[in-house]
C-alpha cells in the first residue's frame, strides 16, 4: 500500500474522528467558555505528544523564522479555528453549523486558486460542489428552519473555516520540511502558550468544573480527537493536495448525524442517506478516484 493510498485513508479516518468530535464538543460546550475549552483540549493533546516529542524532533537545524511560522500556524489552526467553531455552536443549531463547516473544501479551493497553489479543474470543482450539496440535502431542513439561528453564529463558523482553509493551503511546505506530526505537536504547544495569558487574566487556571461526562468528552477531544485526529490529518496533508485532503472533511457532519442514529437511537432519515451518497460521490469524483478507474487498463 503506497503513501498516497495511506494518505487518503488517514484523511478518511481523521474526518470520521472529527465528526465524533462535533458531538463531543456540542455535549460539553455548555460547561465551559469556548476559549477555555480550546485551551484544556490542547493542553491534553500536548501532554499526549510530550513523551514522543524528543523522538519527533528533526535532526536538521530549524531557523527561528520557521519557529515563528509554525507558531503562526498554531494560533491560526489551534486557537482561532476551534474558538470560532465553539463560539458558533453556542449561537446556532448544530445542523446549521454543519452546513457552514462543509464550506471548508470550497474555501480551501478558492484560497489555493487565488494564491496559485492549485488549479481549478472541472473534476475538483465538481467533487467539492457534489459534497457540499450532500450536506445541504442532509441538513437543509434542520439548518434553515430554525428561527433562533443567528447571523453572528454563521459568521463565526465561516471565519473559523477560512482559518482552516488558509492553514491547509500554506502549511503544506512546512509539514514536508519538518514532518507533519512534529509540526502538529509544536503548533499545539505554541497555541497553548498563546492562550495561557488569556486564561490567566480570566482566572481559568484552576481545575475546571466539568461534570464527569464532560471530563470524558474533553479528554476524548484532547487525545483521540486531538493528538490522533490532527496527526492523521496533517500526515495526509503532506502527501495530498489541500483541496483533496479537506474534501474528506465533508464527512464530519454526516458522521455526527450517523453517530446520533447509532448511539442515541435517533431515526435514520432518508435525507441523511441521500446526503451521504452525494458526499461520498463528491469525494470519489474530487479526489480523482473516478478518473483513475476510467484510465485503468482492462
Amino acid at each position: 500500500m503506497n503513501r498516497i493510498v495511506l494518505a487518503h485513508l488517514a484523511a478518511l479516518i481523521s474526518a470520521l474522528s472529527a465528526g465524533t468530535a462535533v458531538v463531543a464538543t456540542r455535549f460539553v460546550i455548555g460547561e465551559a467558555d469556548p476559549l477555555a475549552l480550546v485551551f484544556y483540549r490542547y493542553v491534553i493533546s500536548v501532554l499526549c505528544f510530550a513523551p514522543a516529542l524528543p523522538l519527533l524532533w528533526p535532526r536538521h537545524r530549524i531557523e527561528w523564522p520557521e519557529y515563528v511560522r509554525i507558531a503562526g500556524f498554531g494560533i491560526l489552526f489551534f486557537v482561532l479555528f476551534p474558538w470560532a467553531f465553539n463560539a458558533s455552536l453556542q449561537l446556532i443549531p448544530a445542523a446549521r453549523g454543519a452546513v457552514g463547516l462543509a464550506t471548508i473544501p470550497i474555501q480551501t479551493m478558492l484560497v489555493a486558486f487565488a494564491f496559485g497553489r492549485e488549479q481549478l479543474t472541472p473534476t475538483r470543482v465538481s467533487g467539492v460542489l457534489l459534497a457540499f450539496c450532500g450536506i445541504v440535502v442532509a441538513f437543509g431542513a434542520a439548518a434553515f428552519g430554525q428561527e433562533a439561528a443567528s447571523i453572528a453564529g454563521d459568521g463565526l463558523m465561516l471565519l473559523g473555516v477560512l482559518c482552516a482553509a488558509v492553514y491547509s493551503v500554506f502549511s503544506r511546505a512546512t509539514l514536508m520540511r519538518h514532518g507533519p506530526i512534529f509540526v502538529t505537536a509544536l503548533a499545539m504547544i505554541f497555541a497553548v502558550i498563546a492562550l495561557a495569558p488569556v486564561m490567566a487574566v480570566q482566572g481559568a487556571f484552576s481545575l475546571p468544573a466539568f461534570s464527569s461526562k464532560g471530563w470524558i468528552a474533553v479528554i476524548f477531544l484532547g487525545s483521540i480527537a486531538g493528538t490522533v485526529q490532527f496527526s492523521l490529518f496533517m500526515w495526509a496533508l503532506r502527501w495530498l493536495p489541500p483541496t483533496t485532503t479537506v474534501l474528506y472533511l465533508t464527512l464530519n457532519p454526516i458522521a455526527a448525524m450517523a453517530l446520533g442514529t447509532l448511539i442515541l437511537g435517533e431515526p435514520l432519515k432518508p435525507e441523511l442517506v441521500l446526503g451521504l451518497a452525494l458526499v461520498l460521490t463528491g469525494i470519489f469524483v474530487g479526489t480523482g478516484v473516478v478518473t483513475a478507474l476510467r484510465k485503468r487498463p482492462a
